[in-house]
């Protein structure tokens, strides 16, 4: 190998593409830059979201702005944009998008590897994971009869997936008359569940909810693993409109504002030795 070597976007290594973008691959040395070419309209939530299957970027990029403008926002709602000629340094769990009428262009320089591309079979991944269900739903729904318990549970459902998207959660799977759900952080998760328990409870009907944060394997759009079987359990040992966590939950969150209250050790089926869950409250 000399000591000069030249790489080009224009004869690129990988292109990979993507609704109202693409992104040029190229390596020199040790180092990977990418350059995207993202058209008007873009957005990371609505154009690379479902390829990725997580709620937000959780890539670590710094970039440099060379045509047009790019607007952020952080996991937190904290906005920003830049221009031509800024260096932007993006933390994991934001969303971006194209301001204005002209296309924008980016080089990557850090956080381009494995960018807007669907997760390899396989891949495990830290994330915060929500069981809800219905108390008593087959009682219920004998004494409500066949149509009205379809209407209460379209409500139900309908009030659940407002809030999964009002707290940036993703609905991995239903489970008949609850949901799977998966969130970028625990206090999210809490937040979400408090807020459908009290939904539901508005609506007549009392949720038990379960809350876990733990690696879970990538399966396309499915999560899997004891992580995922966790977050069952820990639901199933709550009460009627209770939501409970793990203590690692518990631990991630102890500085959200959020209320615990031990609740003690369980056996939870298919787990050797007893877990201490926690009453998530307000």
């Amino acid at each position: 190998m000399s000591g000069l070597v030249i790489r080009s976007f224009g004869d690129a290594e990988e292109r990979v593409t993507f609704d109202h973008g693409y992104l040029d691959l190229v390596k020199a040395s040790s180092l990977a830059l990418g350059r995207e070419v993202l058209e008007p309209g873009w957005r990371w939530s609505v154009h690379v979201k479902p390829i990725v299957g997580t709620e937000r970027c959780e890539f670590h990029h710094v970039t440099i702005i060379l045509e047009g403008r790019v607007g952020f926002e952080s996991r937190d709602g904290e906005l920003a944009e830049a221009g031509p000629g800024d260096v932007a340094d993006i933390a994991p769990g934001h969303d971006s998008w194209v301001i204005g009428d002209g296309p924008a262009v980016v080089i990557d320089v850090q956080g381009v590897l494995g960018w807007a591309k669907a997760p390899e079979a396989g891949d495990r991944v830290l994330t915060t994971l929500l069981f809800t269900d219905i108390v008593g739903s087959t009682e219920m729904a004998e004494r409500l009869g066949d149509r009205a318990w379809r209407l209460l549970l379209d409500s139900h459902d309908r009030a659940v997936r407002g809030l999964l998207e009002t707290y940036r959660g993703r609905e991995v799977d239903t489970t008949g008359d609850g949901f799977f759900a998966a969130f970028d952080a625990p206090a999210q998760a809490i937040r979400c569940a408090l807020a459908i328990s009290a939904a539901s409870s508005g609506l007549g009907v009392q949720d038990r909810l379960g809350i876990h944060t733990g690696e879970v394997e990538m399966a396309g759009a499915e999560l899997r693993g004891q992580a995922v079987h966790l977050a069952s359990r820990i639901m199933n040992a709550a009460g009627p409109g209770e939501v409970f966590v793990s203590s690692t939950v518990r631990e991630l969150a102890s500085g959200a504002g959020i209320d615990f209250e031990d609740r003690g050790s369980f056996e939870l089926k298919g787990f050797a030795g007893a877990r201490q869950l926690f009453r998530a409250g307000r």
